[in-house]
């Protein structure tokens, strides 16, 4: 039998604000255990939450980036149910009027092919506390609770079952990842928390309307583990289900060392949580000021830039997506064709050499030591000849090793390219003179030769000699008796 896989994601991005949502403590991580959960967030008696207005205001920026409507109108509800690290006993949330409805995400797939997916909605919700599972000194095993992140500020963005495989899903969470970070309402970071997801995944026989029982795949982190959680899930219900069992709806955790989904509890239905209206907030009411103030700075978003780029610069669709996987990257490429009105060679060295270098050195593209101002000299040496292709990539890694600038560079290692005509003859003559049978060979029509000539002078001139004058000297004299 064939089988289709059906798989919907949610994801709890926390936004960037300095406090928590319901009260003033602090969002900053790395905190000890507990020093960040105040009275509010525990939910106390006798205290009393008041929204913070910046998360709504993320929350906005985020419906006006998919196109979605943005409520006039939301209400916070309480979300009731049992679990050690939330001492309230329930979690305030948004249910049946989230603040961002419906929108859409296009994705690319991995043979080119653009892909709608929906987003049922987005709502603010705070984050429960945290287990921590540690050994004692005595080498036994202890279970502790940190609430620092009780109260976090998170929007929930909750998709439509438009995906059919892991990849797919991958893309989706990519996408997202990509837009909060670039509109500036999450730094996205997987390692601490910052952006998790929660993959519903069912499959069902190809043709058949009706989605098969789901499970949801819990808090997974980087999205290689997206990918490998989400394929073994799948190969396991049909497993399942072809051995004549039936799925269980529950909720599952992904263990990265053994490369598998097992159970964590059953699953509730959205009835099971007795949502109610929160009595100490009321709700949310936008007016058309705020909604155009929070999204007056919304910058060019990513899809439409990546198409200019492909329009305006004349890039390719692989360099145009890749120079604008992140905001701060697509602006140093932009400041250095600024400075160059060189696009495709900018494009070349961003992708290229410093890709590699930051990727060698794990740095961000923000870290980096070679600003777009330093990149674009160095183009600028390429571009009037000082300096070769070859020696350019020395002078970059000098350039990134803190030796200045490319005029710096290459004043101190005296890498300028020779191009004196009367210069380049002399060695290449010389070169030819003390080769007699390598001229032989190559006159009786042995081609290859001729990269032997090259490779000569170029270790005469220590790979300073202009390329295009040494083959053009070198054929001229080769070619004459």
């Amino acid at each position: 039998m064939q089988w289709e896989t059906v798989i919907g994601l949610e994801i709890h991005t926390q936004l960037a604000t300095q406090s928590k949502i319901f009260s003033g403590a602090s969002t900053a991580f790395g905190a000890s255990p507990n020093t960040q959960a105040c009275a509010i967030d525990l939910g106390l008696p006798g205290v009393l939450p008041v929204l913070n207005a910046e998360a709504v205001r993320l929350a906005v920026r985020f419906g006006k980036a998919i196109g979605a409507e943005v409520a006039p109108r939301s209400v916070f509800a309480r979300k009731n149910y049992f679990y050690p690290d939330l001492p309230k006993g329930y979690q305030i949330s948004q249910y049946e009027l989230p603040i961002v409805g419906e929108g859409r995400v296009e994705i690319v797939l991995g043979d080119g092919a653009v892909k709608s997916v929906g987003v049922t909605r987005a709502h603010l919700e705070e984050d429960a506390g945290k287990s921590l599972h540690e050994e004692n000194l005595a080498g036994g095993g202890y279970t502790g609770i940190d609430l620092n992140r009780a109260g976090t500020p998170l929007l929930e963005i909750v998709s439509e079952p438009d995906m059919r495989t892991p990849q797919e899903a991958v893309a989706y969470a990519r996408k997202i990842h990509q837009l909060v970070r670039w509109i500036g309402i999450s730094d996205g970071n997987m390692q601490e928390g910052s952006f998790r997801v929660d993959a519903n995944v069912s499959v069902r026989p190809f043709g058949q309307t009706p989605f098969g029982t789901r499970t949801e795949i819990k808090n997974l982190n980087s999205f290689r583990f997206i990918e490998r959680a989400i394929q073994f899930e799948v190969e396991r219900q049909i497993d399942v289900i072809e051995g004549g069992g039936s799925v269980v709806q529950e909720t599952r955790l992904y263990d990265p060392e053994r490369d598998e989904t097992r159970p964590m509890r059953s699953k509730e239905e959205a009835n099971d949580y007795r949502y109610f209206p929160d009595p100490d907030l009321l709700p949310v009411e936008l007016d058309v000021a705020f909604i155009v103030d929070a999204v007056a700075d919304l910058p060019e978003l990513p899809d439409s830039m990546r198409e200019r780029f492909h329009t305006q610069y004349g890039l390719g669709e692989y360099d145009a997506s890749v120079l604008t996987a992140g905001r701060e990257l697509a602006q140093y490429f932009e400041a250095v064709v600024q400075a160059t009105a060189e696009p495709k060679l900018a494009a070349n060295w961003v992708t290229g050499e410093l890709a590699a270098a930051l990727n060698r050195s794990e740095v961000e593209i923000g870290q980096s030591p070679v600003s777009a101002a330093m990149l674009a000299g160095l183009i600028h040496r390429i571009q009037d000849g000082t300096v070769s292709g070859k020696l350019a990539k020395q002078v970059f890694e000098a350039m990134w090793s803190g030796e200045g600038d490319a005029d710096s560079v290459i004043q101190a290692r005296g890498l300028r390219q020779i191009t004196d005509s009367g210069e380049l003859e002399a060695m290449i003559a010389s070169i030819v003179a003390a080769n007699p049978g390598q001229v032989e060979q190559y006159r009786a029509g042995k081609e290859k030769v001729f990269g032997f000539f090259v490779g000569q002078v170029m270790k005469e001139s220590k790979g300073k000699a202009n390329p295009q004058q040494v083959n053009e000297i070198l054929m001229r004299m080769l070619a004459s008796d």
